[in-house]
């Protein structure tokens, strides 16, 4: 039986994959995991969403499961998914619940729950609640039923939040702000303003049915357009629910998130605020992260793919900065997942400190080149007990010595094998992705 709950929440097509109905069964089943019910307390969620349009009747729907089971309910209303997660730390709340697909298009959406604390439910407790679906229970009446209350403050608690972790003002900084017609378009530029910063907003519009099209960290093009054109410092791109943040130079050109991690890294270092003066990053991130983190006297632990197992990390090894390629940068000490206002902030604080540009700052990584081919349609038991394959990986490993390297990634979900080649020239790595590609197809 496939698994419900996938790598970040349930997720959907609103109102076809992801139905009412379901909303509310999840709610139900996730109050009676996730809600505190010691000496008579009375149990209390934080819900909020992005703007999608079908966020409105799923937000109903959750609303109405976790008050019919006898929880409080605070409604944030539109909030980037890390502030719904500091709220529910904000607010001593047992857990909360996110409404959003992230930087997927508008037709979808999903739910994410936070255990107390804001943190990512494990995976156990995801299984805990699905194996509660549709169980019976007692149902509660008169005073059991729980309140629904509107928060008047939760975005003014987030930007005070994100402000206070700022380590220098971004006064001078000229900076365009791409919210995706997202959950951050009111709150990033308004937070980039009191940090000291001018700020150009774009995709800051939202209507139900625009966001992430055309706009935010997956569609640059708007933002590099932009910065050139305003003559800004640096521009700023966060996704749907604003839980990444990517970013582009005065130029015009990409800073991805390895970059970023690698600034963040060295700023904190040279500050004394690097746990362990170590870096965790997924086995995703660029070869050339990990050389500069090396030359940085900075240590880098890997992970799999996901923000969750970088978050997984930091806590069991006690580190505080971490992150995705993707633009995901978690920093612990301030929040419980990737936010991507939080990281904006930290970014140009550290552009402003320095009096350096982007640009200057991005150089202490050098991206290698990157090539990724997805083979379809894969076998992935015999590909991953292919002796061929294995030869075919060993003898790339040795053409590429310590200057590149592979990675052979099947699909957590679709039978398919990622092929990732890095090497110092572009050209090697696609010949040496296509010929790896090449004798992962032969195992079909």
């Amino acid at each position: 039986m496939t698994r419900l709950f996938g790598t970040d929440g349930v997720r959907g097509v609103a109102g076809r994959d992801l139905t009412a109905a379901l909303a509310l069964e999840l709610s139900v089943a996730a109050a009676r995991v996730l809600a505190d019910r010691e000496q008579g307390r009375r149990p209390r969620a934080v819900v909020g969403r992005d703007p999608r349009a079908s966020g409105e009747f799923l937000e109903a729907a959750v609303v109405a499961g976790l008050a019919s089971t006898g929880v409080d309910v605070v409604r944030v209303g539109v909030l980037p998914t890390p502030a719904a997660a500091f709220l529910t730390a904000d607010l001593d709340a047992d857990f909360g619940v996110m409404l959003s697909a992230s930087h997927n298009p508008a037709p979808d959406n999903g739910i994410k729950f936070f255990a107390r604390g804001g943190r990512k439910l494990a995976d156990a407790l995801e299984d805990e609640i699905e194996g509660m679906l549709g169980v019976p229970s007692t149902p509660c009446v008169g005073d059991e039923v729980g309140r629904v209350t509107d928060s008047s403050d939760g975005a003014e608690r987030y930007i005070n939040h994100v402000l206070a972790s700022v380590p220098h003002s971004l006064d001078g900084l000229k900076v365009v702000v791409d919210c995706a017609h997202g959950a951050s378009s009111t709150v990033a530029p308004e937070a980039l303003r009191r940090a000291g910063a001018e700020v150009v907003a774009i995709g800051d519009a939202p209507d139900g049915y625009n966001i992430n099209a055309g706009h935010g960290s997956t569609h640059l093009e708007a933002l590099q357009r932009a910065v050139v054109e305003h003559g800004a410092d640096a521009g700023i791109a966060n996704d749907g629910d604003a839980d990444r943040c990517l970013a582009v130079d005065a130029q015009g050109r990409v800073v991805d998130g390895d970059q970023i991690l690698s600034v963040l890294a060295v700023e904190a270092k040279e500050a004394g605020r690097l746990a362990a003066d170590t870096l965790v990053v997924t086995v995703m991130s660029n070869l050339g992260l990990k050389l500069a983190m090396e030359r940085e006297g900075v240590s880098v632990v890997e992970t799999a793919v996901g923000d969750r197992y970088v978050l997984e990390e930091l806590k069991r090894g006690g580190f505080n900065l971490g992150g995705e390629q993707s633009g995901h940068v978690i920093l612990l000490d301030h929040a419980t997942t990737g936010d991507g206002v939080l990281t904006a902030l930290h970014l140009l604080a550290a552009m402003a400190r320095r009096g350096q540009g982007l640009a200057e700052l991005a150089k202490v990584m050098t991206r290698l080149p990157q090539v990724l081919i997805n083979v379809s349609g894969v076998d992935k038991t015999r590909v991953a007990t292919s002796g061929e394959l294995a030869a075919a990986v060993r003898e790339a490993e040795a053409e590429l010595g310590g200057a590149g390297r592979v990675l052979l990634r099947p699909s957590g979900t679709e039978p398919k094998v990622r092929v990732m080649v890095e090497a110092k020239e572009a050209g090697q790595a696609t010949e040496v992705a296509e010929r790896l590609a090449d004798v992962v197809r032969s195992a079909l």
